[in-house]
């Protein structure tokens, strides 16, 4: 598990977050991230860039990018924020199939998109990225062991 993709909507708010948390955790890992409808080119959106500074992470040189075959295929795990997202990627991409995984995979949860909410919208997706980084940090640290 040395490369590590985390997917959303846009590209800006839930799965760049996602993306810097676990950079942090997985320091030995390649983590990204990308958009099935990414705002290519965009920062992250500035209460996403708030909630990871208040958090010692740093969002300040993120720029979406659209999710493609190449990043699909250097990805050994794809994390999405929602069931449906899983759904769109492996109907998009077959060869995704069998390493795409909801972040909230073992709370059985989906992160909702904050994207143009207020800033209580962002601090209940931080929860969910937090909480499914928390559940997966260690699954992975034990497959990348092997």
């Amino acid at each position: 598990m040395k490369h590590i993709l985390c997917v959303c909507i846009g590209n800006i708010c839930r799965s760049p977050l996602a993306q810097v948390l676990l950079q942090r955790e997985l320091p030995h890992a390649k983590v990204w991230s990308a958009g099935l409808g990414a705002l290519v080119g965009y920062p992250a959106d500035p209460l996403s860039i708030t909630i990871a500074a208040d958090n010692q992470l740093d969002l300040s040189q993120h720029s979406a990018q659209q999710i493609n075959t190449w990043l699909c295929q250097q990805a050994d795990m794809i994390l999405v924020m929602e069931q449906a997202h899983k759904v769109q990627l492996e109907g998009q991409f077959p060869l995704v199939r069998g390493k795409v995984f909801r972040i909230g995979h073992y709370g059985q949860f989906d992160v909702a998109d904050p994207y143009r909410q207020p800033r209580e919208a962002f601090d209940h997706a931080w929860e969910g990225i937090s909480q499914g980084v928390a559940d997966w940090v260690p699954r992975i640290r034990q497959l990348s062991r092997r």
